[in-house]
């Protein structure tokens, strides 16, 4: 349930500039920077002027094309990334991309577990106590002092997921940013898995704001949806006015988008 009366983001005009870089492409780019004087830098804006707020509980789906400003919207509220505005967040937040933290490879699984958890702000007895949990979800029982560089791609997969789920499940934040988590678990029997998995924290009281392209994702679990294009808040509001706005706009990509 939604509650008005707390208020977990707060956002007020912020944007984010990127420069690209190409005068280290090359010792002719260098060399060319030199001679002309100019910078071989073209900045990126990737979002501009971005406002909105997010209550307890509330479920926000996140929509647009790749390079929108989705994913940069969520490192901004991560405290990832610096940027100008303001950005105040209420409460304990967890934020993913993916699944995607990183193991070293010489490791075993058993090792790998306990250097994420940490990596995660677990300490090594929260670790003991859900280590067993990790394990059995991940189906990976019997490769547990095996070293991950023997994994195959969807095993690491399933172990990214059960390490990481297990540890969003035991600090049980307030505000959780998924980016693009759906999808990523290996086998379908395990993504069905996974996916009830991530379904019990939607549909938790923790406020969640959700970045995928599977828009039968947004609308079965996202109660407002915002479609960012060119690093724009193109619609905020009803999900199937904004969903229906972003396909639109795929179809016919010059077409003015009114809502």
């Amino acid at each position: 349930m939604i509650n008005k009366q707390l208020r977990r983001i707060q956002i007020n005009d912020i944007s984010k500039v990127f420069n690209t870089d190409t005068s280290n492409n090359s010792i002719l780019l260098r060399l060319l920077s030199l001679f002309t004087g100019k910078e071989l830098q073209k900045p990126f804006k990737a979002l501009t002027n971005i406002s909105l707020d997010a209550y307890d509980g509330e479920n926000i789906g996140i929509i647009g094309k790749n390079g929108s400003g989705k994913s940069t919207l969520l490192r901004l509220i991560a405290n990832i990334y610096p940027h100008n505005g303001k950005i105040i967040t209420n409460g304990k937040l967890f934020y993913t991309n993916g699944f995607g933290l990183g193991f070293r490879q010489r490791l075993t699984m058993r090792e790998n577990i306990y250097l994420v958890g940490l990596i995660m702000g677990l300490s090594k007895s929260e670790i003991n106590e859900i280590f067993d949990e990790i394990v059995s979800f991940s189906e990976l029982n019997e490769f547990l002092d095996t070293k991950v560089y023997k994994f195959s791609s969807g095993m690491i997969n399933r172990l990214r997921f059960s390490v990481t789920i297990h540890c969003l499940e035991y600090k049980k934040p307030e505000i959780i940013l998924l980016d693009e988590v759906f999808g990523g678990g290996g086998d379908i029997s395990f993504q069905d898995k996974a996916l009830e998995k991530i379904k019990e924290f939607i549909e938790s009281n923790a406020t969640v704001i959700l970045v995928s392209h599977d828009m039968n994702i947004i609308r079965k679990y996202c109660d407002r949806v915002i479609f960012i294009h060119d690093g724009q808040i193109i619609s905020d509001g009803d999900p199937e006015k904004t969903i229906d706005a972003y396909l639109t706009l795929i179809k016919k990509p010059k077409t003015p988008i009114t809502i």
